[in-house]
């Protein structure tokens, strides 16, 4: 049985330099209905995702001309583009995924995988991207504006992969209230979150960015419950 995309037919980009691969994934999701532009290496590819509008990109990691990580810094630094990414990669160790997630990825899909699998992940993609969510966010000196995908503490600018963001204005619209981590995952990827050191390495590569560059730390781990953002250094749980 396959597991259909519960969207509108979408259009997506299929960045793999494997031919057996990317024909698969065509197969599968044209069958859907669903339109797919593809790129065998990184440069073309990074091209493609510049100078169209694609509702997902597809993007492998080893690819020749440009690495995926290289193509995915470019596409979120170089050329603002908020597109949603899925990385395939054969790489699945914890430091492998905050390289993936650090340099912009969304999601993170080893090899080899299912393609029920893959279309779930970018249906999940999609529904967190069309959620309609509130602009703007203040939790103490740490702000979030949504339209402009900006955040900022203390008046200082903070880059943050769109997952991260999606897990900080989760928190600073509960806070000072504690969000379990199945809220977390769940809102991230559904009902198929991808395993235990995903979500670990968004809230690591979150709290670099939040806490580590200033006075005190905002976000608190509350053990066996999940996370919470403070606004101050109060430490009680």
């Amino acid at each position: 049985m396959s597991t259909k995309i519960n969207t509108p037919s979408l259009r997506i980009l299929i960045v793999e330099d494997n031919t057996d691969i990317a024909e698969n994934i065509a197969d599968f999701l044209e069958a859907q209905g669903h339109v797919l532009d593809f790129a065998m290496d990184g440069i073309g590819g990074l091209h493609l995702a510049l100078t169209e509008d694609y509702d997902v990109i597809v993007l492998d990691i080893m690819l020749p001309g440009m690495d995926g990580l290289t193509f995915c810094r470019k596409l979120r630094e170089e050329g603002g583009k908020q597109t949603a990414v899925l990385m395939l990669t054969a790489r699945d160790t914890l430091a492998d995924k905050l390289e993936g997630f650090n340099a912009g990825a969304d999601d993170y899909l080893v090899k080899p995988f299912e393609l029920q699998e893959l279309a779930a992940r970018i249906g999940a993609l999609i529904r967190r991207a069309t959620h309609p969510t509130q602009q703007h966010f203040r939790v103490g000196d740490l702000e979030i504006d949504m339209g402009k995908m900006q955040v900022q503490r203390a008046g200082q600018p903070i880059d943050l992969n769109r997952a991260c963001l999606k897990i900080l204005t989760m928190l600073m619209q509960a806070s000072p209230n504690v969000v379990s981590r199945n809220e977390i995952e769940h809102s991230l990827w559904g009902d198929m979150p991808p395993d235990s050191d995903a979500l670990r390495s968004h809230i690591y590569t979150l709290r670099r960015a939040i806490d580590k560059p200033f006075k005190y730390p905002m976000i608190q781990t509350v053990h066996g419950l999940g996370y919470r953002l403070v606004e101050s250094d109060d430490i009680s749980s």
